[in-house]
């Protein structure tokens, strides 16, 4: 990685900027969580998916430019598709026109969803030297069962920042279904409006022209 390398993962961006991790919380947070039961010791079942996205995060920013985008958009890809469950954030999103939408189309929108969150990630955690990404010890419980695994993201001499992972158990394991940090709450309305402003002019068809053009934004034109 060059010294000139640009950290473009902390801090936050402006929300003027394309590439913000703002729109990586606005793909997967949730705008209403049940309340906290209580707190936990760390569970591996539960943290190993966000280990594991934090392993690859880390990866792609230490390749940084020796690697293109499309290749370090191909080595997260499968680490993302482990770690969330993408389905009810995009659910939540379009409640409550998701019902109305065929197999078919949901599929394709699934499919959008997902490639805009990989290119998101991609794009934001872009190479910054000294990153660390650490779990937090403990894990807080919600009342339906869920769990809240805190990630801090530190780079030297700047602030640090905190991701919250809402994780579920599914019937493939522990899986990620919601990203949450301080004013997810407002972004993820104004995605479910932008969303369903979308659609109510183009249907599902024109939402996911909207993602993949978003991909092909995020990605400098890399990925088509």
């Amino acid at each position: 990685m060059s010294s000139g390398t640009v950290c473009r993962c902390l801090p936050y961006r402006s929300p003027a900027a394309c590439c913000s991790r703002a729109s990586i919380l606005d793909a997967t947070a949730a705008p209403v969580l049940p309340r906290l039961a209580a707190a936990q010791s760390v569970n591996p079942e539960v943290t190993a998916p966000v280990q594991r996205l934090n392993a690859a995060l880390l990866a792609i920013m230490k390749s940084g430019s020796r690697t293109s985008f499309q290749q370090r958009y191909e080595a997260l890809a499968p680490v993302i598709e482990q770690t969330f469950d993408l389905q009810p954030g995009l659910q939540l999103s379009l409640d409550p026109r998701w019902a109305s939408f065929s197999s078919g189309e949901q599929a394709q929108l699934m499919t959008a969803f997902r490639r805009y969150t990989v290119a998101n990630y991609v794009a934001n955690f872009a190479g910054c030297p000294g990153q660390s990404l650490a779990i937090s010890p403990d894990i807080r419980v919600l009342l339906n069962g869920d769990r809240i695994v805190n990630t801090t993201i530190a780079s030297p001499g700047k602030a640090s920042h905190r991701l919250g992972y809402v994780m579920r158990q599914t019937p493939s394991g522990w899986k990620a279904v919601h990203v949450l940090a301080p004013g997810s709450i407002s972004r993820v309305a104004k995605q479910r409006s932008d969303f369903r402003a979308v659609l109510s002019t183009g249907g599902s068809s024109a939402l996911v022209a909207t993602l993949e053009r978003k991909v092909y934004d995020l990605s400098g034109g890399r990925l088509a």
